[in-house]
C-alpha cells in the first residue's frame, strides 16, 4: 500500500481516511457500549468520540500501511464497573466486529445506490469500496480468539472455570506472540495460514457491494 503514496497519493489518501474511520467506528464502539453497562472509564478518557485522533496508535497505523496489518488504541474499561460480569467483558469485545458488520452494510449500501450514477474511478466510489473491505477484514479479523483480539474474550470466558486456569494463563501471557509469530511466518514463509480468511474477507465484501 506504501507505494500508492507515490504512485497515486489520491488513492492513498482515500486508502488512509477509510482506515480512519474504520477503526474509529471499531474503537468507539467499545467505549459506548462498555458505557452503557455502567462503566464511564473510556469516557473519562475521552475515547466515548468517533474522533479518529481518540482512537488511532500511530506505530498500528503505520503498520497498517506497511505490511497492511495494524490496530487501533485499545480501548480501557473497568470489568468491575460492568452490570454483567461474566458475559459483560465480552459484549464490550463483541461491540467492535459488530459495528464493523454494520458498517460494512451501510458502506455497501451507499455503494450500491451511488456506482450505477458515477465513474469507477470516482473517489467516492474508491472510499466506499474500501470502507466495505476494511470493514469485513476488521470484522473477521477480530474474531480471531487469540489475545488482544476481540474474539478472545469469547474464548477466555468460557475457560473461565478453575480447571482451565493453566490454558487461560497461557493464552492471555503468549496469545499476542503466537498471533504475530502466524501473521510474520505467514508473510515470510508463505504458509498461507491467513489465506483462507482473507478469501472469506473478499467474498463478503463482494457479496454486500454485488460484485
Amino acid at each position: 500500500m506504501l507505494d500508492l503514496l507515490f504512485r497515486d497519493p489520491l488513492i492513498f489518501a482515500v486508502w488512509v481516511l477509510a482506515i480512519l474511520v474504520a477503526l474509529s467506528v471499531h474503537e468507539f464502539s467499545h467505549a459506548l457500549v462498555s458505557y452503557w453497562l455502567g462503566d464511564p472509564t473510556a469516557k473519562r478518557l475521552g475515547r466515548l468520540t468517533l474522533n479518529p485522533l481518540a482512537h488511532v496508535d500511530l506505530l498500528g497505523l503505520a503498520m497498517l500501511v506497511v505490511i497492511g496489518f495494524g490496530w487501533g488504541k485499545p480501548v480501557p474499561f473497568n470489568p468491575y464497573n460492568l452490570r454483567a460480569k461474566k458475559w459483560g467483558p465480552v459484549l464490550v469485545a463483541l461491540a467492535g466486529p459488530a459495528m464493523n458488520l454494520c458498517g460494512a452494510v451501510i458502506f455497501a449500501g451507499i455503494f450500491r445506490l451511488v456506482a450505477p450514477l458515477v465513474s469507477p474511478a470516482n473517489l467516492l466510489i474508491q472510499f466506499l469500496m474500501l470502507s466495505v473491505f476494511l470493514n469485513a477484514g476488521l470484522l473477521m479479523f477480530n474474531l480471531i480468539p487469540l489475545p488482544p483480539l476481540d474474539g478472545s474474550k469469547v474464548l477466555l470466558t468460557i475457560l473461565a472455570a478453575r480447571r482451565y486456569t493453566a490454558a487461560k494463563n497461557f493464552l492471555e501471557s503468549r496469545g499476542p506472540y503466537i498471533l504475530l509469530g502466524l501473521i510474520f511466518a505467514d508473510m515470510v514463509l508463505n504458509l498461507n495460514v491467513f489465506g483462507g480468511l482473507f478469501r472469506g474477507i473478499m467474498y463478503l465484501a463482494s457479496w454486500l457491494v454485488g460484485v
